[in-house]
Parts: structure tokens; C-alpha cells; sequence
């Protein structure tokens, strides 16, 4: 059985009169023919897009809502020369809040387009090029992800990136703005005397409103850089299966990522098992989990029995399968489950290093 259909079991039926007929995809009890299975992904698909769209519709909203009230606070304070600059000031602070409500729109788009990304690359992909050759572990990754949903980046690098691609210019354009009221308004100011005394803020001396906001712009900017090595998330449309060199460009890019960057991979625990019907439990998950079992002597230091302890490597996708089918054939086995550092070998991560 191949790596790629680990868990999996295609049967082929034959009809009375020999003909070939369709396979079926057996896994975990479901029993489902190759058409039906891929109808359902191809359902499934699209219902990520519609999510994915929605989502997008959101961030191109705010993003409106940031591009209007930028607009509209520069007209109203070019339209008085007798007026405040504060107002600009003040609609610097309402971009921040539109930046971070829509960071946090953007985290929901990710969620969903991670998962269009993976069927993409590791699904339809793998059918176009033969011969056919999915990731091997993308129905697990997939399954975890609907199980257990998260996001797949954190909030500050959504806000970095919203920052980068969007509301960086319209600070640029405020603060731009917001100096051009200084000198210009009312009339040109003559030295910086003039400018520090029209940028006080009630009680606030000009200096240190100027002070402030250079020292904000540059908070933002310095957010802005260090969050540009978030940029390899999932959602991101980056080649999965890339030409020669790219593997190269991953690596030079990994350099440069942020030191805070989150790193998630699939959750992997270590099942022990100890029973008294060794052979039975362990080919039970041999047959419909097709996991490997490794059977070592125990004893109860207790009662002073013996025993057997069963050793299996698995996802957190399938610890309700193992758990059934132990119970299966041995009600009264002890089972512990926990989590693994780190599997390696067939079935998880490859066992030579993939980052060096």
C-alpha cells in the first residue's frame, strides 16, 4: 500500500460479467466510491471559495471605509484656514482602529483560504500532473484543521501586512497632509517657531505633538518591517510543488523571517496501550488504521501480572479511531495518550532534515 493512500484501501469490484467496476475508497468504516468522494471534495471546494469570497468582500469594506474618512478629514481641514490640524490627527487614530478591525477580518480570510490552498496544491494539482502524488499527510492536515480550527497567522502579522499593502500610503497621505496644514495654513509660516506653536494640541506644546506623531509613523514602520518575514503562511500564493531554484528562495527568505514568527505543523501524539489481548489490539490497528504498533513485555508492579504495551505514533485525527477499536477487542485496557515532540519516518514528517 503507498504512502500517499496510508489509512486508505481502494477495492475493486468486479460485475457478474467481469467487467472492471468502479473502486471503493474504504477508510475509517466509510465506504465510498471514487466519484463520491470526489463530488464531495469538489462541494466541499467551493464552499471554501464562497467563505474565502465573503471574507475578502469584508477587507475591501474597510479598506473603503479607511480610503473615505482619510478623504474626508483632509477636505474638512484644507476647507478652513482658520481650522485645527488636529482633526487629521484624529483620523490617524481612526485609521488604526480600521487597520486592526481589518487584520482581524484578514485572519478569518486566511482560515478559509489556507484550506482552499491545500486542496489546491495537494488535491486538484496532484489529479492534473501524473502520475498522481498528493502530499501525503493533506487529508490529515485537512481533517486537523476542521476538527480543530485555528488561525493561521497571528495578529500582528495580519496587521503587518494589511499595514504594508494598504494603510501605510494612507498614514503616508496624513501626515503629508497634516505638515502641509502646518506651513501652509493659514497663511505660509515664516520660520518653525510658527509651525511648533500651530501644532500644540490644547494644553500640548507643538514640539512634542510633533514629536509624537514622528515617533508613531515610525512605530508603524518599524512594525512594517519586522513583519515582513511573515509572508510564507499558507494563505500566501506561493508555489507548493516549484521549479528548480525555488526550494533555494524558500531557504534565502527563511533567513530574513521575523524572530516572532509562529511555527504550526500537525499536532503528533504517542498512544500506549497496555492489554492483555496484545495481538488482537495491535492487529486490529494494523488492518483499519494502518499504523505501525511496536509490542513491548510489561508488568504491573501492582498486581504483578504481566502484560502487553503497545506503542503507536499517530494524529490527533485519529485518536477517537484508536480508542474504538481498542475497546473492540479489549474493554479493559489502559490507554495513554500524549503528545509527542517529534515523529519521524513513514506516515509523519520525513527523517532527514527539510530546513536546514
Amino acid at each position: 500500500m503507498s504512502e500517499e493512500t496510508r489509512g486508505e484501501k481502494n477495492e475493486a469490484k468486479s460485475s457478474p460479467d467481469g467487467a472492471y467496476a468502479e473502486p471503493v475508497w474504504t477508510y475509517r468504516g466509510y465506504h465510498l466510491r471514487a466519484s463520491e468522494f470526489t463530488t464531495a471534495m469538489a462541494h466541499f471546494f467551493r464552499a471554501e471559495v464562497h467563505r474565502a469570497n465573503i471574507w475578502r468582500q469584508r477587507l475591501d469594506a474597510t479598506t473603503n471605509w479607511a480610503v473615505i474618512a482619510t478623504g474626508a478629514a483632509i477636505s474638512f481641514a484644507f476647507s478652513e484656514p482658520q481650522g485645527h490640524s488636529g482633526v487629521i490627527l484624529l483620523n490617524m487614530l481612526l485609521i488604526t482602529m480600521f487597520l486592526w478591525i481589518e487584520a482581524r477580518r484578514y485572519r478569518y480570510y486566511e482560515l478559509w483560504s489556507s484550506r482552499i490552498r491545500l486542496m489546491e496544491t495537494d488535491f486538484f494539482a496532484a489529479m492534473l500532473v501524473p502520475p498522481f502524488s498528493p502530499s501525503p499527510d493533506w487529508a490529515e492536515s485537512l481533517a486537523e484543521h476542521l476538527l480543530q480550527p485555528h488561525f493561521s497567522i497571528s495578529m500582528l502579522e495580519a496587521v503587518g501586512r494589511r499595514l504594508r499593502r494598504n494603510y501605510w500610503w494612507l498614514f503616508t497621505v496624513l501626515v503629508l497632509a497634516w505638515l502641509s496644514k502646518l506651513y501652509l495654513q493659514p497663511i505660509p509660516a515664516g520660520n518653525l517657531a510658527i509651525v511648533y506653536s500651530r501644532a500644540s494640541f490644547g494644553p500640548i506644546p507643538g514640539g512634542w505633538v510633533i514629536a509624537a506623531v514622528f515617533a508613531y509613523v515610525a512605530a508603524m514602520l518599524l512594525m512594517g518591517i519586522l513583519t515582513v518575514g511573515l509572508h510564507e503562511a499558507s494563505g500566501e500564493v506561493l508555489p507548493r510543488f516549484g521549479i528548480a531554484g525555488q526550494e533555494q528562495l524558500v531557504s534565502e527568505k527563511r533567513r530574513w523571517k521575523a524572530w516572532f514568527r509562529h511555527s504550526s505543523k500537525r499536532r503528533q501524539l504517542m498512544a500506549l496501550i497496555i492489554t492483555d489481548k496484545g495481538e488482537k489490539v495491535a492487529e486490529r490497528i494494523l488492518q483499519a488504521m494502518q499504523r505501525g504498533v511496536t509490542g513491548l513485555p510489561g508488568k504491573g508492579m501492582y498486581t504483578g501480572s504481566t502484560h502487553t504495551v503497545l506503542l503507536c505514533a499517530l494524529t490527533v485525527t485519529e485518536v477517537q479511531h484508536l480508542k474504538a477499536l481498542v475497546n473492540m477487542e479489549d474493554p479493559n485496557a489502559f490507554v495513554i495518550v500524549t503528545p509527542a515532540q517529534e515523529v519521524l519516518g513513514r506516515g509523519f514528517n520525513p527523517l532527514q532534515s527539510q530546513e536546514e
